[in-house]
């Protein structure tokens, strides 16, 4: 195809580009009505345009059966949590049958990996929490090239809080922020979590590890040991940015949910001492990409849409207005960000 120009700096879509899904979704949003394309792809062939129709309706039928699907995760998890509680052995074979065909629905549900927080409730937050680091987790090592070893690094994202089935419960149920000494008392569970695992010869000792320093900062100033990054496993820095992320995009009693926008904007400013430069900026593209299109709402409270992202500044994407159909690039407005998303 032809190169489409745009008002920005740069072309929307370059000359020679092979068009896809992602392509039409910009320039749609762009209010690009035509463009002029080869009659032949690149293998030769001619060019037949897909039933758009028939797959807006396979799309659509996803989102509804993963919802199903995460939903009962989160209650049978509970149930596994509550017998953890009295004791019993974590069983791998259950939890592996549990989270496998959630994380097969990573690539169909696209923006919905990053949205999971909307299925949250504050009542059973904990429960959501270790669902959703599993998947997040399983998405982000896949992204970053663990094609053998992503689901287990899934299976570390939920493993990781297990320890706190050795807790006072009365910690875990409470509404209100922890007092110090409770916090003091929760800072022991990524230990205890190890111990539970410790011997699970299914899981390689690199998850075992990645479990017991899930909270462990580049900086040292994370826990139980205040290790540094050189001594932090790989797996470890992946658990670290689903567990944050979903924590502070998550309403819960005592703190309010933020924008997933917001949250990666913030956990940018912290990159290079807290976490992973490298994999935040991949969890942080992963997320724009699929969001062109998506409908959110600003900081000044006016709706727009998502048009185009910049891989240098995926957190600040390029969005049109819904009122007068305004072009706005975000990051040359550094007070306006997105403050909600609406929907994809």
């Amino acid at each position: 195809m032809k190169a489409v120009a745009g008002k920005t700096q740069h072309p929307i879509v370059l000359n020679n580009t092979v068009i896809e899904e992602k392509h039409i979704e910009v320039l749609q949003h762009f209010n690009v009505k035509a463009i002029e394309v080869s009659e032949r792809l690149v293998s030769g062939a001619i060019f037949k345009p897909k039933d758009r129709e028939q797959e807006k309706e396979e799309t659509e039928t996803k989102p509804a059966d993963f919802a199903s699907m995460y939903r009962a995760a989160v209650q049978l998890y509970k149930k596994m949590f509550n017998q953890w509680q009295s004791g019993s052995p974590i069983n791998l074979i259950e939890l592996r049958k549990m989270l496998v065909p959630l994380f097969e629905c990573i690539e169909d549900i696209q923006l919905d990996v990053f949205l999971l927080h909307k299925h949250a409730s504050k009542e059973d937050y904990f429960f959501h929490h270790g669902i959703s680091v599993a998947i997040l987790s399983a998405h982000l090592a896949k992204k970053v090239g663990y094609h053998k070893e992503w689901i287990q690094v899934g299976l570390a994202g939920i493993l990781a809080d297990s320890g706190m089935a050795r807790l006072d419960s009365s910690i875990l149920q409470k509404e209100g922020s922890l007092t110090l000494a409770e916090y003091e008392v929760i800072k022991k569970h990524p230990t205890l979590s190890y111990r539970l695992v410790e011997h699970i010869n299914a899981l390689s000792k690199e998850v075992k590890l990645s479990i017991l320093q899930h909270h462990e900062r580049l900086d040292g100033s994370g826990y139980p040991l205040g290790v540094k990054e050189g001594k932090i496993h790989p797996f470890a820095k992946i658990l670290a940015i689903s567990d944050t992320y979903h924590a502070m995009t998550s309403e819960r009693y005592y703190k309010k949910k933020q924008s997933p926008f917001k949250v990666i904007e913030e956990m940018l400013v912290l990159a290079h001492t807290k976490f992973d430069y490298v994999l935040l900026q991949t969890f942080a593209q992963t997320l724009l990409n699929y969001s062109i299109g998506t409908n959110v709402v600003l900081s000044d409270g006016r709706e727009a849409v998502i048009v185009y992202v910049k891989p240098e500044t995926p957190i600040r994407p390029i969005v049109r207005l819904i009122e007068d159909d305004e072009i706005i690039s975000l990051k040359d407005k550094p007070a306006l960000f997105i403050e909600k998303i609406i929907s994809a």
